[in-house]
C-alpha cells in the first residue's frame, strides 16, 4: 500500500505533463527564440571588426582606448565600439597579451576597407 502512495503521485505527475501546460509553456518557449532569431537577421548587413588593445598581463604594456583607435577606421562610419574580451585561453603570464580588443560594429561593405587597415572581423560572439 505504500508502494501505492508514492508511486502515485509520480504518475500523476508524468501523465499530467502529457497534456495541456507543459506543452503549451515549451512551445511558447520555442515562440520567443524564433522571435529572437528573426530580430537578429535584421541586422546582417553590420559586422564587427577589432584591433587587440595592446594591454598585457600585469599591467604591462599601454592599452590604447576605444576612441583613439576609431580614429584608424578613416572614413568608415562606426554604429558601436567597445572593448571585449576574445575569450581564448592564455598562458598565465606577465607580458603576455591579455586577449583584450577593442571591436567596432560597421557596415558590412566597409569590411574590406577594414581588413586593409588592419582590422580583422571579429567572430567571438
Amino acid at each position: 500500500m505504500k508502494k501505492f502512495a508514492v508511486l502515485l503521485p509520480v504518475f500523476a505527475l508524468l501523465v499530467g505533463c502529457t497534456h495541456g501546460n507543459c506543452r503549451t509553456q515549451k512551445d511558447a518557449k520555442n515562440a520567443v527564440a524564433s522571435e529572437v532569431v528573426v530580430d537578429k537577421s535584421k541586422s546582417t548587413d553590420r559586422v564587427k571588426v577589432f584591433k587587440y588593445d595592446g594591454s598585457l598581463q600585469c599591467g604591462q604594456g599601454k592599452q590604447i582606448p576605444v576612441a583613439e583607435m576609431q580614429k584608424d577606421l578613416k572614413g568608415i562610419q562606426v554604429f558601436s565600439s567597445s572593448n571585449q574580451n576574445d575569450g581564448m585561453m592564455r598562458i598565465q603570464l606577465c607580458g603576455s597579451p591579455t586577449g583584450n580588443a577593442n571591436v567596432y560594429e560597421i557596415d558590412r561593405k566597409d569590411l574590406d576597407a577594414a581588413l586593409k587597415l588592419g582590422f580583422k572581423e571579429w567572430v567571438a560572439e
